[in-house]
């Protein structure tokens, strides 16, 4: 009797976590899965109970989703092979050893990124067939393969805008931009599960969880599902915003410093919105997802930003004769707006990658897209080539940036009268700005969003995105939003004789008052000092001007939207031939403590009348400050190794103040969140604060602090820290 060959049956596995998360960039995750990037081999070692022969068969099956299957691109077969097929699974043998192998399995460039089951099936020659189930994996995009739709092409952008865990945010107004620090920390224990619970709780997941897996193989479509998942509407999202000025029983938008938290109390709270968010809010926590799932992504703050709620690239804003704004529903313009920009490329646009790059994403809840609370991807090479027929979204996002402003005065109650008094085609859109990579440098990205104001260029393409939303029936000849109704207010801004469009299809300025206006502070003043600020009006011509001058402050919000007036007054001044006339305002603490936002915001507008001329309407945004936090590290941060931090703060009040505490954060730094109560502070008395932290990863580091109270807007500052192995 011959001979029976012993079945092949697997004894051990090994994943080979450490080389294999070295390999795919992907070792700085807290994680007990492995984590693989696509269209990447990964190395998997095997012991059987004897040597493999020749005739032993291996079969390998991978499956993600609710019902794996090949035609939905989320199962998959295959034998070990010499053959190297991009366009699939494959698996080839790397070596031998005794009882032994060692096995790469790589995935398509397109494949499903998820959470994977891997087993394989081991065939004898005797027949007999064993299977065995191995861990399984979680497979993201990869930006380092050249196949894949996410490929960037420079390491140190990879570096950046995938796994630099911390970063710079800018905010304020476009002549004294501010930064803060934001804690993404996209690799913290749970942060990449939640990442893809958040995927699994979408609004296309519960109508079809079968193609929605299908479809995750795309950036595009997971971009834009995460642009609705980030916000509460529709879908009851990781974040509730809000913009009221009310934020009980949550927190204050300006007291987060990272995303991490944020992102655990969702799921702490059985999913359930947290509260609360604003845009930079939402945006740093759509980054943290999409670095977190292998999208290159940045955030990107746009100055003076129109939210153009009827798309007709025109924003109408509403003055009394006192200067003092008026409350208008509809559209704004945000002092700034902050959103993502993610990298990869259009293939739904074009065959021609015309589109491909940098793609805005929005999760800030303005308007619907697709009957959903959400913008993008939006091209950002199409909004700046007028493509506003290119989806998604690209008329809102090219509005943003390009849109005009038009100031009217109201001069009665019942709003019969009115009148245009300027048109600003160029204060849109300023200085839209990113994190340097490798810096916390601020960079300018305005031209590739736009080509210069006033260029022959621009106007041409303010031209050509004009005509496509007509063509589209997006809107009319006199710029009303087709099947709106609007106020009767609107209706008269729509329709005014004085605004008809001239040859280049933008509105017709106002008469020329001959004078011309600015607002000049002495210095930047701190919160609760008084505001000393001038009017000056010069007289270019030559002749006398007699102007009748109306000047009204109130405090707004981030947004535009005023909440308080809080001073006003009036004067009517000659200005000579060719001079200028200096009116001084002095708006005292008193005039706005008991109204000022969050925010630290006031506009400060005049309206300017010229005798037998004109009008003239001067405004200007006054941020106040703050005092800063001086933060030290007193000697070295090594990993595991205790280090002291000295914290200097002031109290901005002139009252005492008793409940202050500083909160710290940092990935690989802190763990979690520190929260160090601080005693009663007189008023405007500074005090230090020491306490230690324990890095836990080297490397350049955040550490980033908040000074926060119920009785002033929250004060943050944020350190640089590199961190050293022992």
């Amino acid at each position: 009797m011959g001979e029976v060959k012993i079945g092949l049956r697997l004894k051990l596995y090994d994943l080979r976590f450490e080389e294999n998360s070295i390999e795919h960039h992907t070792d700085n995750y807290v994680s007990e899965d492995l984590i693989v990037r696509r269209s990447q081999p990964f190395k998997i070692q095997l012991t059987f109970n004897r040597d493999v022969s020749k005739e032993d068969e291996f079969q390998f099956v991978i499956m993600t989703g609710p019902s794996p299957s090949e035609k939905d691109n989320t199962w998959a077969s295959f034998l070990i092979s010499k053959a190297q097929e991009s366009a699939s699974w494959v698996a080839t043998k790397h070596s031998n050893s005794k009882n032994g192998l060692v096995v790469t399995i790589s995935s398509p460039a397109n494949a499903v990124i998820g959470r994977y089951k891997l087993s394989i099936k081991i065939a004898s020659k005797n027949g007999k067939t064993t299977s065995s189930r191995l861990d399984g994996f979680i497979l993201l995009f990869n930006p380092w393969a050249p196949d894949d739709d996410v490929f960037l092409d420079d390491e140190e952008a990879r570096q950046e805008y995938v796994l630099n865990d911390n970063g710079i945010i800018f905010y304020g107004l476009e002549d004294f931009i501010l930064d803060h620090g934001w804690n993404y920390g996209q690799f913290e224990e749970s942060i990449l599960n939640i990442c893809l619970a958040i995927l699994d709780r979408s609004v296309e997941y519960k109508e079809d969880p079968i193609i929605d897996y299908s479809r995750r193989n795309d950036p595009v479509y997971v971009g834009r599902v995460v642009a609705s998942m980030i916000n509460s509407l529709d879908d009851k999202g990781v974040l509730m915003g809000r913009w009221d000025g009310s934020y009980r029983r949550g927190v204050h938008p300006e007291a987060w410093v990272g995303s991490v938290d944020i992102l655990k109390r969702w799921k702490k709270g059985g999913y359930k919105s947290v509260k609360y968010g604003q845009c930079w809010v939402f945006g740093g926590v759509a980054c943290t997802v999409l670095r977190c799932l292998g999208i290159p992504t940045r955030v990107v703050t746009n100055f003076q930003s129109a939210h153009d709620t009827n798309q007709n690239l025109c924003h109408d804003q509403c003055y009394d004769v006192s200067g003092h704004i008026l409350d208008e529903d509809g559209d704004s313009i945000w002092n700034f707006h902050v959103w993502d920009e993610s990298w990869f490329a259009r293939h739904d646009l074009d065959s021609k990658s015309t589109y491909s790059g940098w793609q805005v994403i929005d999760s800030t809840p303005q308007e619907q897209s697709s009957d959903l609370y959400r913008c993008g991807p939006t091209s950002v090479q199409a909004v700046k080539q007028g493509d506003v027929d290119m989806a998604y979204d690209s008329p809102f996002v090219f509005a943003e940036v390009n849109a005009d402003r038009v100031t009217w005065i109201v001069y009665d109650d019942d709003e019969e009268l009115m009148e245009p008094v300027h048109t600003d085609i160029k204060s849109i859109g300023q200085k839209i700005s990113t994190k340097a990579v490798g810096s916390d440098e601020r960079v300018d990205i305005t031209d590739a969003y736009k080509y210069p104001e006033g260029s022959k260029e621009e106007r041409a393409i303010f031209l050509k995105a004009r005509e496509k939303l007509l063509k589209m029936h997006v809107m009319e000849k006199k710029g009303k939003k087709k099947g709106s109704i609007g106020s009767s207010r609107r209706e008269r801004m729509r329709n005014f004789a004085g605004m008809s469009e001239d040859e280049n299809g933008r509105r017709r300025k106002a008469k020329n008052p001959q004078v011309s206006g600015k607002f000049k502070l002495s210095e930047r003043p701190l919160i609760n000092e008084d505001i000393n600020i001038a009017l000056i009006l010069k007289n270019p011509t030559s002749s006398r001007k007699t102007i009748h001058v109306n000047i009204s402050a109130s405090t707004v919000r981030y947004t535009g939207r005023p909440t308080a007036q809080i001073f006003s007054d009036s004067h009517d001044i000659n200005v000579k031939p060719n001079s200028e006339e200096r009116i001084p305002v002095l708006i005292s603490a008193s005039d706005y403590e008991h109204n000022l936002t969050r925010d630290n915001m006031i506009e400060v507008a005049a309206v300017c009348e010229v005798k037998k001329g004109g009008k003239l309407l001067v405004r200007k945004h006054v941020s106040l400050g703050q005092p800063p936090l001086e933060i030290k590290v007193h000697g070295k941060a090594v990993v595991n190794e205790p280090v002291q931090v000295e914290v200097t703060l002031t109290n901005p009040l002139p009252v005492s103040v008793a409940d202050g505490l500083l909160l710290v954060e940092g990935s690989g730094l802190v763990n979690g969140q520190l929260k160090k109560p601080l005693p009663a502070l007189k008023p405007r008395e500074t005090t230090s604060i020491e306490f230690e932290i324990t890095p836990s990863r080297k490397g350049n580091r955040k550490l980033l602090l908040v000074f926060t109270s119920k009785r002033f807007s929250d004060i943050k500052g944020f350190q640089d820290v590199k961190v050293i192995n022992a």
